[in-house]
């Protein structure tokens, strides 16, 4: 009998002790659920004991050190035994060095004093409003600021979202009578509010320029692609940002200052929440506009040493970039994204009277900017005067690098984290902090000794995790698995495995997802006609941090080679993607867990081991002990993805697969909307029934995400069969799973009502 190319992946681990030792075949994309083929010639055995029969030894496929930058940055915890939930922004008062104020999603900010490295400062509580937050969608306390004047004038203003249809922008003011620690909800002065169309693109930061007025930075109002025409309208303060006189009489509420572009046109927002109705654009001009054609700045910052007002400005589905916004300005949105045509990547921009970023970049690197500060410290000598940003999605931390002799500006990467960014904060004395909004966690930027020579392996025969001598051969060290609803990978068969340094377990979390423990190593075969063509191993480094790295296969299947950076490359009728590894982290979100795949749900079927056995995975993994614990009950009693080709309901087959390919970004905590595709959830709590799109319809005419009834009219279903700039899933597929969307599609039509 001659085993397949796909069985051969399986069959050097060293537990066989059949005489016939074919594996399971690679999981493919075909719509199945990933169930080994068995041969009839040589049935594995049922009921022979778990699929293992011992824990294997672990000494060479470990995460090693990470590869370490030479920027000369590194990112360490600060305020170690602090934790906030959702934490938004990080600041401090004037002349008031010694406390640091934390503002939290929800409508609280917290203050502690200013020691970084204490072990627990005492928090005090400076202002709830949660009962008035709205934080739905992208909403919730947004900004804050404190008066320049400060200590004189002890007023905090605050910018949050309030309930509407759906939203309301609130810019509010805060008084004190005490020593500024605390201030009373009830004292609120509302100062301006603005209509949210949508729920997403609120931007809402707010911060006191040099000159002492307020700026305030808009979002376009949301869905996808400015519907509205927002950003190049004059006569809407949505995709803007504004400046206001605050230091006026109470009643008054501000005054625009005289220098602004259309200071005498109308007071658009005078504590009303009116939206101006779109009458065309250039009828009237709203006097609070400083700059307009942004999209969505998440944050932004004065630099404390010119002046000059730097942005993050998220972008649609190609570029985010970095702007200077100057008096007047226009960014050029909807017209352009980044320095090109809106969704392009050739056709540049060059529209008369825009302004073009300071540098931008693509899908390689992130999707969701967070705009930092310029760094005005003493620790990091190198980064003085240069504007630090990260992204949301992938963690990474950069800075605007500029050519002394040609003055090009060009994007440095500075650190990788496992952050999800939801801001900088900067200190009065100028070094730069971050904040993990899932993780509640703030951490700073700090010096870095010379880094070590990278030993990090270039080749996967190098990894340990391989036979060094016929690298095609999984370790023994490998334990294989395999999963109830695979992602979809554009056709190519996949096999899985994973290793966890000897002496840990892997904890079970309360949603049955596993935590890894540092040193993990998880490995994914690509194959497309028996071929391979990619190993990703996706690895926690022994800082906590997780990684992702692309190993490209030799056409002779010799060896696989590092990749640096993603690629693709056109095999056989189809271009593969290998992903960058900014985007492994954009699939691995921080609020999936990093680990995607190994969770209870998933991990609850049967397996053929490679010793010839059926046996449950979940109960294999307990019995040779690298679970922390017992399961908590049978495996029949727990929770398990319906297969694709399962006797389960159509609804049931669909939401896994929602589950296994979208949930990862589409989540709680995940910050891509208010729809959230876990399995684990009711119908009705995924907010998807009859929901209006934010992120564009796609050219349908009043589609929404889930239609009853009417694909057609469905996003769900709409995304998955786009091959543009709509595609879901947007990384590393080029392919339409035809068997997935008829999955879609058959819920959908069987969806009568809305719940």
């Amino acid at each position: 009998m001659t085993p397949t190319p796909r069985q051969l992946l399986w069959m050097p681990l060293v537990l066989l002790v059949t005489a016939c030792p074919e594996g399971p075949q690679i999981e493919g994309d075909g719509g199945t659920d990933g169930g080994a083929a068995v041969d009839a010639g040589n049935p594995p055995l049922t009921d022979a004991g778990p699929g293992l029969l011992s824990r294997p030894a672990n000494p060479t496929c470990l995460a090693p050190q990470r590869p370490m930058l030479s920027s000369g940055v590194q990112v360490t915890r600060a305020f170690t035994g602090l934790t906030f939930s959702l934490p938004m922004l990080l600041l401090q008062a004037p002349a008031t060095p010694d406390r640091v104020f934390v503002m939290e999603r929800a409508g609280v900010v917290k203050s502690f004093p200013n020691r970084p490295d204490a072990g627990t400062p005492e928090v005090r509580t400076v202002i709830d409003i949660d009962a008035r937050v709205n934080d739905s969608g992208e909403g919730g306390l947004l900004g804050m600021a404190f008066h320049p004047q400060w200590p004189t004038r002890k007023e905090l203003f605050l910018s949050y979202t309030r309930d509407g249809s759906p939203l309301v922008s609130v810019i509010s003011r805060f008084r004190t009578t005490d020593d500024g620690l605390t201030f009373d909800p009830a004292s609120e002065e509302r100062l301006l509010e603005l209509d949210q169309p949508y729920t997403n693109h609120n931007g809402g930061n707010i911060a006191f320029g040099p000159d002492g007025f307020l700026y305030i930075g808009f979002g376009d109002g949301g869905s996808g692609g400015d519907p509205l025409g927002s950003g190049q309208r004059t006569d809407t303060n949505l995709g803007k940002f504004l400046r206001i006189d605050v230091n006026v009489p109470a009643a008054q509420r501000y005054a625009i200052p005289p220098t602004n572009p259309f200071a005498s046109g109308t007071v658009c927002n005078n504590g009303r929440s009116t939206m101006i109705a779109d009458a065309g654009a250039g009828q009237t001009r709203c006097a609070e506009i400083y700059a307009l054609g942004v999209r969505n700045p998440w944050r932004w910052s004065f630099d404390t040493g010119t002046g000059d007002l730097w942005a993050g400005d998220v972008g649609q589905g190609t570029w985010e970039e970095v702007d200077v916004i100057t008096n007047g300005g226009n960014y050029g949105w909807r017209t352009c994204e980044g320095f090109f045509r809106q969704g392009s990547t050739t056709n540049r921009c060059n529209t008369p009277g825009f302004i073009d970023p300071v540098v931008a970049y693509d899908r390689n690197v992130g999707q969701s900017i967070t705009g930092g500060y310029v760094y005005r410290g003493s620790t990091i000598p190198g980064l003085v005067g240069r504007f630090v940003f990260g992204d949301y999605q992938t963690g990474i931390i950069m800075a605007v690098a500029e050519n002394p002799v040609t003055g090009e500006r060009t994007i440095e990467q500075l650190a990788d984290t496992n952050l999800a960014i939801s801001s900088f904060g900067q200190t009065l004395d100028g070094e730069i902090f971050v904040l993990g909004l899932t993780n509640g966690q703030i951490h700073r930027l700090a010096p870095m000794g010379t880094p070590m020579a990278s030993t990090f392996p270039q080749r996967l025969s190098q990894t340990g995790c391989f036979d060094p001598m016929d690298v095609k051969k999984p370790g023994p060290m490998l334990i294989p698995y395999d999963l109830n609803s695979p992602l979809w990978s554009d056709g190519a068969e996949k096999a899985r495995w994973f290793a966890i340094p000897d002496g840990t377990t892997i904890r079970v979390g309360a949603d049955g997802d596993f935590e890894f423990p540092n040193g993990t190593v998880t490995v994914k075969t690509f194959l497309l006609g028996g071929k391979r063509i990619e190993t990703r191993l996706l690895m926690r480094h022994p800082d906590g941090q997780w990684a992702g790295y692309s190993y490209e296969w030799r056409d002779d299947e010799s060896d696989a080679d590092l990749l640096p950076a993603g690629k693709t490359k056109v095999i056989g009728a189809q271009t593969w993607q290998y992903p960058s590894r900014a985007q492994c982290l954009s699939c691995h979100t921080a609020a999936a867990g990093r680990s995607l795949g190994p969770e209870v749900a998933q991990l609850n079927r049967d397996l053929v081991y490679p010793r010839n056995v059926i046996a449950n995975q979940l109960e294999t993994l307990e019995t040779i002990g690298m679970l922390s614990a017992p399961l908590a009950m049978p495996v029949s009693g727990l929770p398990r993805l319906e297969p694709a080709n399962g006797s389960g309901s159509a609804e049931a087959k669909a939401r896994a697969y929602l589950h296994s390919n979208c949930s990862v970004c589409h989540r709680n905590g995940a910050g891509q909307g208010p729809q959230d595709f876990r399995y684990s959830l009711s119908f009705a709590q995924m907010n998807v029934c009859n929901t209006a799109p934010l992120n564009g319809d796609t050219g349908v005419a009043r589609a929404r995400l889930l239609t009853p009834m009417d694909p057609a009219q469905s996003l769900i279903s709409l995304r998955m069969k786009a091959l543009n700039t709509f595609r879901m899933p947007p990384l590393g597929s080029s392919v339409v799973h035809g068997d997935g969307v008829s999955l879609i599609d058959a819920w959908i039509n069987g969806v009568t009502a809305c719940p």
